[in-house]
């Protein structure tokens, strides 16, 4: 017989993504034990320890002017699960929304705070096409006589 899932893992996926959404850095990052791993993305440099977190909040802070992240679905194994999501944002001054998605596994501890999560996406990909909308609202305001 197998236990049933820890509800902890559903509420703290969810509370990440919320959080994100929020922009509530501080709560983002309570959500995580001291000694955590961030592979955001995976393939980039793991960050370990969530005092260096800073750097992967950028990623969801700094380039949009507005961001939503939505969870799809939750498939819950032991103590953690993968999650598929969608996000949705424009760039900063910008009102044109873009979509991307990515599928992110989470493992929490014991107390239920997330001990590590890979997330497969492409930033860069996310981030060039925002800056296109972005120059795309630059074209449309300039209208030569």
């Amino acid at each position: 017989m197998r236990a049933l899932p820890d509800p902890r893992i559903e509420t703290a996926i969810n509370a990440y993504y919320e959080s994100i959404t929020a922009r509530d850095h501080a709560r983002w990052l309570d959500l995580f034990s001291e000694d955590a791993v961030l592979h955001e993305p995976v393939g980039a440099t793991p960050l370990e320890g969530k005092a260096c977190f800073d750097e992967a909040w950028k990623i969801f802070d700094a380039p949009f002017g507005q961001l939503t992240m939505e969870v799809c679905e939750i498939f819950l194994a032991g103590s953690g699960a993968a999650v598929k999501w969608i996000g949705e944002g424009s760039a900063r001054g910008s009102t044109r929304r873009l979509t991307f998605a990515g599928i992110s596994v989470f493992e929490l501890d014991d107390a239920g705070k997330i001990q590590a999560v890979m997330s497969y996406w492409d930033p860069a990909d996310t981030l060039i096409r925002l800056a296109d909308v972005e120059r795309d609202d630059e074209d449309e305001e300039f209208q030569p006589a």
